[in-house]
């Protein structure tokens, strides 16, 4: 016999930290292979049936016949995500649409939306805003906090300090919702290094007493104005590097003081101007 271990299934996935959002959709896929695009384009039905692309077109999951032409385009105008048989990186962003319907659509419409206008005044290229959109819907991560103060050292780079100092608060105080599709591909076997691109928002206390279901919807509905908003993302540095091993019960590692002064992974803050946490809303 074979020495080599099957991959587990989605199932397995459920109650690992930084996979809640998705946790229940995960707990459904038994089995070890992954649902094929009629199944997946069913489970978005029962969960989010609202869901459409930016200009309004039902989302639904297809196997792509070689290769599409304008990703973003092609999902704005069709309404049809192309994923891959078997491929775990298409089957995240797929329940992605399922428990962020309005941010994925908001991406969408932004995408395109600047792609009109780079097109109209010229500019060959992406753009540093279609690039931002890129990297928060395959690495994005959402912290929402009602203590001030724990976003905003976050984004200063004082991990010890909130991470182990203030370890409680945030357990009690904040929550860390995964919005990206690859993050949670790469979280399936975390590696020494690996990093969000985070929004940062504060919320008053009440946020917390929400249950699950219902945080995550107000956060999707928060997330896809806050995009199209003018605090949104214009550019790459607008979203706040933050190391995913470095949460609270991510890894047992994390368990002593010293883990946090590896600066190879616990970089300090270089720049000035990094992402803010937003005003209570």
């Amino acid at each position: 016999m074979s020495g080599v271990s099957a991959s587990p299934g989605p199932a397995a996935y459920a109650g690992r930290p930084l996979f809640e959002p998705i946790s229940r959709l995960l707990a459904a896929c038994a089995g070890a292979g992954l649902p094929d695009s009629a199944r997946l384009t069913a489970l978005l039905r029962s969960v989010a049936p609202p869901a459409v692309s930016g200009a309004g077109q039902p989302i639904r999951f297809v196997a792509p016949e070689g290769e599409v032409d304008g990703y973003e385009a092609h999902i704005h105008a069709t309404g049809e995500v192309p994923t891959r048989p078997d491929d775990w990186h298409d089957f995240f962003n797929a329940l992605a649409w399922c428990v962020w319907p309005r941010t994925k659509a908001a991406c969408n419409t932004l995408h395109i939306e600047e792609l009109r206008a780079r097109e109209a005044a010229g500019l060959p290229g992406r753009g540093r805003r279609r690039d931002a959109l890129t990297q928060f819907d395959e690495c994005g991560l959402v912290v929402v906090s009602a203590d001030a103060e724990i976003p905003a050292l976050l984004a200063a780079h004082e991990w010890e300090e909130v991470f182990w100092r203030r370890r409680e608060a945030v357990l009690r105080s904040s929550r860390f919702l995964v919005v990206g599709h690859a993050t949670w591909d790469q979280l399936r076997a975390p590696f020494f290094g690996l990093c969000a691109k985070v929004i940062y928002r504060v919320v008053e206390p009440a946020w917390l007493a929400l249950d699950a279901a219902e945080r995550q919807a107000e956060t999707d509905c928060w997330l896809a104005d806050h995009l199209r908003g003018p605090a949104g993302i214009a550019a790459p540095r607008d979203l706040s590097p933050l190391p995913l091993l470095g949460i609270p019960g991510v890894t047992p590692d994390s368990e002593q003081a010293e883990y946090y002064r590896d600066t190879r992974q616990f970089r300090p803050r270089r720049v000035a101007g990094a992402a803010q946490a937003s005003s209570i809303d």
